[in-house]
Parts: C-alpha cells; structure tokens; sequence
C-alpha cells in the first residue's frame, strides 16, 4: 500500500438505524493512483459506507476525511465540489434525455459550480467514446441496455473530473468482454492520479484490478490488503461461505466467485 497520505479516510464509523447497527467501527481508505475494492456479502453495509462518505447518511459515531480535511459534517454538494463523484447501485439517469444530454447536463452543471471547464470533462463525446458508448449517444436512457446505462453514469461521473470515484455495483450488466474493457478503463483513470472506490459482487473483476481490498461483514471491516491476501483469509472465507473454523483449512484455495451462490440465502433481507 502507498506510504502517501490517503485521499479517503474512514475513520471509526458507526452508523444505526433503530436497533440495528449497520456500520459497526467501520475504519478503511482509499489512495489516489489506486483501485480500492470494499466488499462483502449482501446486508454488510457497503452502501451505507458509500452514504456516509457522500454525505447522504449522517453517521452516529466516527468521521471521514477528504484530501486531509474532515468533511464529516459537510452537506453532498459540497463533498463534490471538493472533488467527489459516485455513482449507484440503483440507476440515477434521466430517463427521457438521451444519452449526450445526460452527460451534458453533468458538464454543465460542473461548469456553473467551477467557472471553467476542464478539456477532459468538456468534450461530451470523448467521454462516451472513453467509456464505449458513444454509439448510443443519441439514444434516450430510458431504453439503453441496463450495462450501457451504468456506462452512462460513470460518463457522467467523469464529466466533473473527480478526484474520488465511488462506483457502486459497477460492472453489473455487463456482459464478460464489457467487463474486460470496462477493468481496462479503471485501471486507466488510476494510473491518471484518481482514487477509486469500488463496492461491487464480480469477485473475478475484483481480484484482477484492486490495489487494495476491505472486507465488511455484519458492518466490520475484518479484512484489509492485496488481493492475493485477503482472498486467503481465513475470517474472509467464513463470511462468504461460512463454514467452521475447524474447516476452514481444508477451504483456503475455495475461489471468491462461487460466494454468490450463498450470499441471498444467508443474508436475505438485510439492509446493504
């Protein structure tokens, strides 16, 4: 891991709703230049993190900092301008603009908030070109495939030129080659200086592009480190798959991707 500064810090966040505790302690961070993977079973409270990180979800307990600064009780505009940008788990385009325009509106209103226009955010159809969708540009969003929609939102991401990506459920609808590209890609915006956040199930995609990797589990973080590391984890593999510890030995080469096959079962219902 980089001995620089974080760019994200999480620091000891506890987040409740009623009686239920859906962040417990929860501290991890994430590097520019690096892919950081947050995951865990369904009900882990991965979204939550993402909420308290841009500011839609006050946490009861703990603080996050940004480029060094606190920005714990910062209001979500604020935290973008500063640099953030996020994409979700549900889609957020606007169904009856096309494509262009929905990645316009997002340069625009980065342009009323900075009073200038970078090149790399300003030219509509390189971003779609970058994220490999530009033949859908005159397309509305309300029918595009649910995979070029999620390109869509991270074009539209891009247009405010972060510092911070959070990507939530990135690749779903993705098909395997999309998937491929779409690593490529990350891979690419880290090497030009960003930090990436990533919650996201395809452990195939996880394992081959993070840097980093924090595992939630019950809302704790009871792992962190390079893929090949945590993959061996022990207390890893008893969340996903949750077999005994007097078990767990026979298991430690078990790959990651098999998990999905578990994870509603065992956490069906719960909060994400």
């Amino acid at each position: 891991m980089s001995a620089e500064r974080p760019l994200l810090e999480v620091e000891d966040v506890v987040v409740q709703f009623g009686g239920v505790t859906a962040v417990d302690h929860a501290g991890f961070a994430a590097h520019s230049g690096r892919i950081t993977g947050l995951i865990g079973p369904n009900g882990a409270g991965k979204t939550t993190c993402f909420n308290v990180i841009t500011g839609l979800q006050r946490p009861n307990q703990g603080s996050v900092r940004f480029d060094g600064r606190s920005i714990t009780r910062l209001p979500v505009h604020r935290r973008s301008r500063r640099g953030m940008g996020r994409t979700f788990q549900r889609l957020e385009a606007f169904g009856s603009l096309t494509v262009r325009d929905n990645v316009r509106v997002a340069r625009d209103i980065q342009r009323g908030i900075t009073g200038l226009v970078r090149p790399a955010s300003a030219d509509v159809d390189h971003l779609l070109e970058r994220v490999g969708i530009a033949a859908y540009a005159g397309e509305r969003a309300d029918s595009i495939p649910t995979g070029v929609a999620r390109l869509l939102e991270l074009a539209r991401c891009l247009a405010a030129d972060p510092k911070l990506l959070l990507l939530d459920e990135p690749s779903s609808g993705l098909d395997e080659s999309e998937t491929d590209a779409f690593g490529e890609l990350l891979a690419e915006l880290a090497h030009e200086g960003r930090a990436v956040l990533m919650v996201e199930h395809d452990m195939d995609l996880v394992m081959s592009v993070c840097d980093d990797i924090h595992v939630l589990d019950f809302g704790r973080v009871i792992a962190s480190g390079p893929p090949a590391e945590v993959r061996a984890d022990p207390a890893v593999q008893q969340a996903y798959l949750g077999y005994s510890d007097g078990s767990a030995e026979d298991h430690t080469q078990v790959d990651l991707p098999a998990v999905e096959l578990t994870q509603e079962i065992r956490l069906e219902g719960a909060r994400t």
